[in-house]
């Protein structure tokens, strides 16, 4: 089933304690399409300037992306700058950030765009997410929806309308507590699914997801790694591999919704190994599917019998 993703399509220039790179492909809607391309098809929209470089487009056509929906318009394309500084990787800040063609985007769907079966409303402004949404010809089977401090704190009006209207929302921790106004993470959790949401993924960066649906919790861990290189891109990726998952089966139930989240930490995991969708691009389905064998074996262990006891005292 066709998944289409509305969002950024940029240039970064990165700088990590690992390596530096600069305009390198990246934005939202590129790891993302890159990603799910393994999954399902995918349909992408989002605008590039003249500067963009034809091969980008070739890269994500050798994928099977439809890139029909890529707007090509007079100025530069989208760039961010940054710099990780920890050894975890978890701590960055943004140098540069020139939105160029992006700031005026406005969203154009075509008629078969219109009548998508899956929609992965990317970070972007609220307000065009909410356009997209109304040009719909009818509600997609998955509505799902990331977000960003910096839309929590400026339009929370326009965010409320469109996570009201969302099935799965992507948000991290400190995102969920800003939006919830709750500094618990399980009662905020409570709060925003009270909004519209049937699940919420909460990412924890090195510290795995969590994710709510219906009265159950379901908490995976980050994939241990020897080497990060970069984790621009990890969420975005991460989102690819949960939304794949459902596409790819259907199954949008609380245990299908725990499997979406194994497949979204394993394309995340992949994703920090190098820059920009390098990784990606080198992944065979085998890899895939032997790390995501691998995550089963994290946390496994022994339940306990039934009548059985924790601890028995010789």
């Amino acid at each position: 089933m066709t998944v289409l993703v509305v969002g950024s399509v940029a240039y970064d220039t990165i700088k990590t304690p690992a390596a530096s790179r600069e305009d390198s492909l990246g934005g939202s809607a590129t790891y993302f399409s890159v990603g799910i391309s393994r999954f399902a098809p995918v349909s992408l929209v989002a605008v590039i300037g003249e500067d963009f470089q034809e091969r980008h487009i070739e890269l994500l056509r050798s994928r099977g992306v439809d890139v029909s929906g890529l707007q090509r318009e007079q100025g530069k394309t989208f760039r961010w700058a940054g710099e990780y500084f920890s050894a975890d990787l978890n701590s960055r800040t943004t140098l540069d950030t020139q939105l160029n063609v992006f700031a005026e985007f406005s969203p154009s769907l075509s008629a078969e765009q219109r009548r998508s079966p899956y929609l992965f409303l990317a970070n972007i402004d609220p307000e065009l997410q909410l356009d997209v949404l109304d040009q719909m010809e009818r509600r997609p089977d998955l509505v799902a929806l990331d977000s960003m401090n910096f839309w929590i704190d400026g339009k929370r009006d326009a965010l409320n309308k469109v996570v009201a209207n969302a099935d799965v929302l992507f948000m991290d921790e400190g995102e969920a507590r800003d939006f919830a106004c709750e500094g618990n993470l399980v009662t905020a959790a409570r709060k925003i699914m009270a909004m519209g949401p049937s699940a919420l993924v909460i990412k924890q960066g090195a510290h795995g997801v969590l994710v709510f649906s219906g009265d159950t919790v379901f908490s995976a861990p980050a994939f241990p790694l020897d080497h990060v290189v970069d984790p621009t891109g990890a969420g975005d990726t991460f989102a690819s591999g949960f939304i794949g998952y459902i596409a790819a089966t259907g199954d949008k139930t609380p245990e299908g919704y725990r499997r979406a989240a194994v497949l979204g930490s394993v394309m995340g995991s992949f994703c920090v190994q190098d820059f920009s969708v390098d990784k990606l691009l080198t992944l065979s389905m085998q890899d895939i599917e032997d790390r995501f064998r691998a995550f089963s074996q994290l946390t496994a262990f022994a339940p306990l019998q039934d009548g059985g006891s924790l601890l028995t005292r010789n």
